[in-house]
């Protein structure tokens, strides 16, 4: 790696490292000190290494400056010293005693204390992904701006409001038990899902960023992974829900950045690799009784790995859809539905059922509807297309749209 793209890559690996082991041992209730420290620390790498040049072991020396920095806070802040730096038994005699430790396994345990920590029921969902993305991924404002397409204003405000609202309740950063795994694993894998889909289905054009977004999300997923006791069946199919969909990432956007649909996707961009450990974890969360939304999405996802249009495989997608509505119903899975009813039973079948579902108001619903009566009634396919323009508000679902009224056009021409 270049010397100048060093230190951006690693504030982007260790600055939340830093962040996390820090929060975990000073508490949440401190988190602008632990984020100053950490920022500084990597100040001082900016001037120093400009001048010096890099040192041979760029990691180190960070942990280093980091652990010296936070010595040299306790030991000016006597405020601070009284509050907190009791509780790590510090004093300024015993200053050499004190330990920051920045070992790998007490990094993990730091940011998997600080994942259920910021996944708290006492923060709105939004602002969750938001104090997520700065504090355990180590983005700034403007970018996750950028990916939310936000004012910046209004995300700071977020993350703001979702670190008073830790302090407020007094959160401890600390080990969850069994009891907290059992009771908020789910508001976890929510969160890390819904930052997940902010970069994949994001209408933001760089791709960089969104893809950034996906890695993070598998990231935080994989840590659970990592721990005993949060290394769950459900926690394995969510991941490999991730792999599946990351694997046509490049085959969704064409080199105009507009949306590729599904069928018309260029098979050899997908990442073969991924979806084989797609196929791993999603057999590694066979195990156990529990069958999570995550294992029925990814077992579709899977599904979608394969680019034939068989029967079979519209049956499996069919039956696995019908599975995921009876546990948790949602428009989205819903309309998807669907278009899989019609591969497998055709498009009058579809057609009659799509009107039962009351989402006249959803592009998505008309777009489903243009599709099916393609092929049927051009006259009534041009005008659900239309309606869907209509409601859509991302101009690159208006450009497959457009797209898709122009194909209907020619053939009648």
């Amino acid at each position: 790696m270049e010397e100048k793209e060093l230190l951006p890559h690693l504030f982007r690996t260790e600055y939340r490292k830093l962040v996390a082991v820090l929060c975990y041992l000073f508490g949440i209730e401190h988190v602008e000190i632990a984020e100053d420290i950490a920022s500084d620390t990597f100040l001082a790498a900016a001037e120093t290494w400009g001048m010096k040049g890099v040192p041979e072991n760029p990691v180190a020396w960070l942990y280093t400056v980091a652990k010296n920095r936070t010595k040299n806070h306790l030991k000016r802040n006597s405020l601070f010293e009284q509050k907190v730096a009791s509780e790590i038994r510090y004093s300024a005699e015993k200053e050499s005693e004190i330990e920051i430790d920045m070992s790998p396994r007490n990094i993990t345990d730091s940011q998997l204390a600080m994942i259920f920590a910021v996944c708290n029921p006492l923060i709105p969902a939004d602002s969750q992904v938001a104090l997520a993305l700065n504090l355990l991924c180590g983005f700034g404002v403007q970018e996750i701006a950028d990916a939310f397409l936000l004012n910046k204003e209004v995300v700071y405000k977020r993350i703001q409001r979702a670190k008073e609202k830790l302090k407020e309740g007094k959160i401890a950063i600390t080990q969850p038990t069994v009891t907290e795994i059992s009771e908020r694993l789910e508001m976890v894998l929510t969160t890390i899902y819904l930052l997940y889909s902010e970069g994949y289905y994001s209408i933001s054009q760089n791709t960089t960023l969104r893809k950034e977004l996906c890695a993070e999300a598998m990231r935080l997923n994989y840590l659970l992974m990592e721990n005993e006791l949060t290394d769950r069946p459900e926690v394995s199919a969510l991941l490999s829900l991730m792999c599946f969909h990351s694997s046509r990432f490049e085959a969704r956007t064409n080199q105009r950045g507009e949306m590729v649909l599904y069928e018309d996707q260029d098979e050899s961009l997908w990442d073969r690799e991924l979806i084989q450990r797609g196929a791993y974890y999603l057999s590694r969360a066979s195990t156990g009784e529990k069958l999570s939304r995550y294992h029925l999405e990814a077992g579709i996802a899977y599904w979608h790995t394969h680019k034939q249009d068989s029967k079979e495989k519209w049956t499996h997608i069919l039956d696995i859809y019908n599975h995921l509505l009876a546990i948790e119903y949602s428009p989205v899975a819903a309309l998807n539905r669907i278009y899989a009813l019609a591969k497998v039973s055709g498009k009058q079948t579809a057609i009659a059922e799509a009107q039962h579902l009351s989402l006249t108001s959803n592009h998505f619903y008309h777009s489903l509807l243009g599709n099916l009566y393609t092929g049927i009634n051009e006259a009534q396919a041009v005008a659900h297309y239309e309606e869907a323009i209509r409601l859509a508000h991302s101009e690159s679902d208006k450009a497959i749209l457009f797209r898709n009224i122009a194909r209907l056009q020619d053939n009648v021409g």
